[in-house]
């Protein structure tokens, strides 16, 4: 009995085997690439002094991806009209460990009561390797209804500064 099944010639068998050698490597090298840039901690809490429109412990949120950066503000500071969504104009400065600062700035908001705490953020900005941010030195300011509401922090960020990747 003879076999019917077909044979392909020496030089294709080759030529499959080189494809699924060079897919095994990619996928192998997929397996061990570095992961993306992280920053730690990724949340903090600091206190700010916002004057006549309050303040208090307020968390900031940070993510990393290279060299892009963002932070999120929860603060506690109140609402003193109904806010429309994205109408908060707003720059967040952290000091550098190393010397000077990092702004963070965006108009991103969710939609917020009269009385209910004011979310900001993402707010974007760029970071380098090796960053060490702390909002201790900096400043908070976000421009409502065309005044601008500035903060100062009471002290440094707990558990400490956010240190990029």
């Amino acid at each position: 009995m003879r076999s019917t099944s077909v044979r392909l010639p020496a030089r294709r068998r080759l030529g499959i085997g080189a494809v699924l050698a060079a897919g095994s490597l990619a996928v192998t090298g997929l397996a061990f690439a570095p992961a993306a840039a992280a920053v730690a901690p990724t949340s903090a809490t600091v206190t700010y002094n916002c004057g006549f429109f309050g303040g208090g412990s307020t968390v900031l949120t940070a993510t990393q991806d290279g060299t892009s950066a963002t932070v999120t503000v929860s603060s506690n500071i109140t609402a003193p009209l109904p806010l429309a969504a994205d109408s908060i104009a707003t720059t967040l400065t952290l000091k550098k460990a190393a010397g000077g600062t990092t702004a963070f700035t965006g108009t991103k908001n969710p939609a917020t009561p009269t009385g209910a705490t004011v979310t900001v953020g993402p707010l974007t900005g760029t970071v380098a390797s090796g960053d060490s941010l702390d909002a201790g030195g900096g400043t908070l300011k976000m421009v409502l209804f065309g005044i601008t509401v500035t903060c100062t922090p009471t002290g440094n960020q707990a558990p400490g500064p956010f240190v990029y990747e």
